[in-house]
């Protein structure tokens, strides 16, 4: 099972890239675990400066902006 992770503090954008990942893994027919990080301190901790963030496993992928679902299909693929 994937565990996808969506660094941010709750804002617009960081809301809009968890409905991103959430669709490009259902479109990707994977088992997966969507998982909201809003705490800075663990937001750091992934050495993320800019918000919002996109890990999948641990391992972070983009930050600072929004990638495309298809973008984000590549990612957790």
């Amino acid at each position: 099972m994937k565990k996808i992770q969506v660094l941010g503090t709750g804002c617009p954008k960081c809301k809009k890239l968890a409905e991103l990942a959430d669709t490009a893994a259902k479109n990707s027919g994977i088992e997966y675990e969507l998982i909201k990080v809003t705490d800075i301190n663990e937001i750091m901790g992934f050495g993320v400066m800019m918000t919002p963030a996109l890990a999948v496993d641990g391992d972070v992928k983009c930050t600072g902006k929004l990638p495309s679902i298809e973008e984000i299909e590549k990612m957790i693929s």
